[in-house]
């Protein structure tokens, strides 16, 4: 009898797609209801980046929760001998390397507020970053964490494992669809506000001399 690529009848590999399904679900109404009622930063004492700090860690944790789910419903589910090739292995281990690479120097150029939606909160960047990751790809941060949940199925030789990267790239491609167009409109906003406090500051300044 052959053994199925994925055991279909496992709870947690439900879980963990819901899971996955949920985070950027989350993340952005949470970002969203922040930007159009301050509701993070008025819990917060009103408080911009303490409202920031307090989404950064909720969905730290969330990505932990996931994590963990992901590597319980692999646990569960039948591995796939081709997979365990000598090959897929370094594989594997280049793309755990590189993703892991991406997400954590992506982190330290964005800082706390830039990697945890703090435009949304008015915690604006000056300019946009072009530095190392964001010079070699343009959302390193999902690219990198797509990479560690593949390496993780290749290095499990999960075909399941397989099936759930599909999924987390899926999310993250929807999720984009809607936080760039958001994310521009929100530096625009700020922009046309600079250009119209322009000629006003200057008016003052010179009527002050």
């Amino acid at each position: 009898m052959t053994t199925p690529l994925l055991d279909l009848g496992q709870p947690s590999l439900w879980l963990a797609a819901g899971n996955i399904i949920f985070n950027p679900v989350f993340w952005n109404i949470a970002a969203r209801s922040e930007y159009r009622n301050k509701v993070l930063t008025k819990l917060a004492g009103g408080n911009a980046y303490y409202g920031c700090y307090c989404l950064a860690i909720t969905i730290f944790l969330l990505g932990i929760g996931r994590d963990y789910l992901y590597h319980q419903a692999l646990t569960a589910q039948p591995t796939y001998p081709l997979l365990q090739h000598a090959g897929f292995q370094v594989l594997a281990a280049l793309l755990f390397v590189v993703g892991n690479t991406l997400v954590l120097s992506s982190m330290w150029a964005l800082g706390v507020t830039g990697t945890y939606l703090g435009d949304y909160f008015g915690v604006l960047m000056d300019e946009r970053v072009t530095s190392f990751p964001f010079n070699v790809c343009e959302n390193p941060m999902y690219i990198g964490s797509t990479f560690s949940f593949l390496a993780t199925a290749l290095w499990y030789g999960k075909p399941a494992g397989l099936a759930l990267t599909a999924l987390v790239y899926l999310c993250y491609k929807v999720a984009l669809q809607y936080e760039e167009p958001f994310t521009a409109q929100i530096y625009a906003k700020r922009d046309q506000e600079k250009k119209a406090a322009g000629p006003r500051t200057r008016s003052r300044a010179k009527k002050e001399l």
